[in-house]
């Protein structure tokens, strides 16, 4: 089973910027993807990655914000978050699977999630 580890969330002003890093247990190469949940709301799609990082996809929320990378290397993905806006705020999970996807279900392990806020 993958072990997801998550870092880089915290208390940013309105405008700001923050990086999020996912760390995948193992060597096989997934797709990788940023979800993330706001109190009282559904978790939901921000960014996604295929294994060898040609194809991204993002929520249309995000675009031209957040850009999502990965280093194979060392199985990590991160997410690039410029601009922020206090709707940013949620928590973001990481989420690995066979299949890059918009859906939750297409991604089979998942982060313990890290809480980014955004403050206006």
């Amino acid at each position: 089973q993958v072990q997801l580890v998550e870092s880089g969330g915290g208390l940013v002003q309105a405008g700001g910027s923050l990086r999020l890093s996912c760390a995948a247990s193992g060597r096989a190469l997934y797709a990788m993807a940023w979800f993330r949940q706001a109190p009282g709301k559904e978790r939901d799609f921000v960014a996604g990655i295929s294994p060898n990082a040609v194809r991204t996809y993002y929520a249309d929320s995000v675009k031209g914000r957040f850009t999502i990378s990965r280093d194979n290397a060392k199985n990590t993905v991160y997410l690039q978050m410029n601009t922020l806006k206090p709707e940013d705020t949620a928590v973001y999970y990481c989420a690995v699977g066979f299949v890059p996807g918009t859906g939750a279900g297409s991604y089979s392990n998942w982060g313990q999630g890290t809480q980014v806020t955004v403050s206006s």
